[in-house]
Parts: structure tokens; sequence; C-alpha cells
């Protein structure tokens, strides 16, 4: 695949939390390998990172760690390297820092590992890599509208101007837009960052700072599969799409 200049080739996802909203499932498994419509919420992430052209993907495990590194182990494809936190749980922004060495010095794509997603007319993954423009942006992410989105009951976390920038919900009552687990992200603003466990409110913040947070609002329908019950409603969503 053809890939636009600066685009970016290498990817994490984030697979290494509890996933205490999830239990009692995850007393005995591991969150990204909980079946939605009979696909792994994890080999959703990597077949999507796959068919935007990312060569590597960086996957971080602590959590029943040695049964999701035998999983992501018997996939032909994307290559996968595995950033080992079973020492000590660090978070999406220690992860992210971790992993560093292995995704290197271009920017890079983070993937939650339970974002899942109908798609719309064009995959949503190979959208946000034709939107990337660096010279504007230092973090792109994938935004859900809440008027569409299937299981998140939040607030909202972004609002949206008419160029993309994005600005926090604040003391607002609610927002449009909820972060769906996706962004690119420059490595520089992983540098400099505490040592240990924190989230990658960081970055955001960082990127706010500099007005250099953009969104692109998702195309299709987002399923935010947080808790047990969660997975039924995202199967019936995927079910009635296929139809």
């Amino acid at each position: 695949m053809s890939q636009t200049p600066r685009a970016p080739h290498t990817a994490i996802v984030l697979a290494a939390g509890l996933g205490k909203r999830m239990l009692p499932i995850t007393a005995t498994l591991p969150k990204p390998l909980v079946k939605v419509a009979g696909q792994s919420l994890i080999d959703f992430a990597l077949d999507r990172l796959h068919e935007a052209g990312m060569n590597t993907v960086v996957v971080n495990v602590h959590h029943f760690a040695d049964m999701l590194e035998a999983h992501v182990g018997t996939r032909a494809a994307p290559r996968i390297l595995i950033s080992d936190e079973r020492a000590a749980l660090l978070e999406t922004g220690g992860g992210v820092k971790k992993a560093l060495p292995l995704l290197g010095d271009a920017p890079f794509i983070t993937f939650n590992s339970d974002s899942l997603w109908i798609e719309g007319d064009e995959p949503n993954l190979k959208r946000l890599v034709k939107a990337w423009d660096p010279d504007r942006m230092d973090i792109l992410m994938l935004v859900a509208p809440l008027s569409t989105s299937i299981g998140f009951d939040g607030p909202g976390d972004f609002h949206m101007d008419e160029d993309g920038r994005l600005r926090r919900r604040g003391r607002d009552p609610g927002a449009p837009f909820a972060y769906a687990g996706v962004a690119i992200v420059k490595p520089e603003l992983v540098h400099g960052t505490p040592d240990g466990a924190f989230s990658a409110n960081a970055f955001y913040d960082r990127a706010i700072a500099k007005d250099r947070l953009y969104g692109l609002c998702m195309e299709g329908q987002w399923l935010h599969v947080g808790e047990p019950q969660a997975i039924i409603e995202a199967e019936r969503c995927l079910a009635a799409s296929k139809r």
C-alpha cells in the first residue's frame, strides 16, 4: 500500500490493563482476548492496523501476559513485537514510554485494545493516516460522536472546531465527542515524561498547550465495549450492520 508522506508505519496496541470493569470475564482472560461476534478485540485492532499499512506493531503485556503473547504469536501479520510489563503495570502513558525504543523516531499510532467500531464507506484508520499533517499536528485522534455511539454513557471528552482542533470538555456539562481509543502521536511528546506509571493524558495536555491536538470524526459507529453487558449490544449492532 502506498502511504502519504511522513505517514506513521509503526503502532502500539495498549493491551496490558487489568480490565476490571469487564469482570468476571477478566478473572480468567485478558480483556484483549474477549470476543465480540467471534473475533477477539485485539485481533480487530491488529487487522485494522495491518490494513492501514503498519509494518510493525508493538503489543504491551501484563495481565495474563503469557496467554496474550501466545495468541498474538499465532498471527502472520503484522510483525508484532512484545513490550513486557510483567514486572509493573505502567498505565497508558508509561506503557507507550517503555515501548518507545521499539516504535522508533517517527510518529506512531496508539490503539486501545478495546476500541471497536463498525466502518463507514472508507476504513477509519486509513482516513486517520491520510488526514495526518505533522506540520500542524502533534496528535491526531479518532473521535466518535456521542450521538451515534453505543455503550458509552459519559458526558463526552472534547469539543472540536471547524479546523478539527480539539479542546477538552473542561467544566462544560457535556461535549459532543469521545476519544475513540486511537491516535497518531509524535514521539517528542513522550520525551521528558516521568518514569513509571502515568496516563497518556500527559501527551494530550502537551499537544493542547501548543494548540496542536486535532481530531478526526469517526465514520460508521463506535462500539464502546467496557463491561460484559456491552458485548451483547455490540454484537447486535454488528449483526444489524451486515443485513
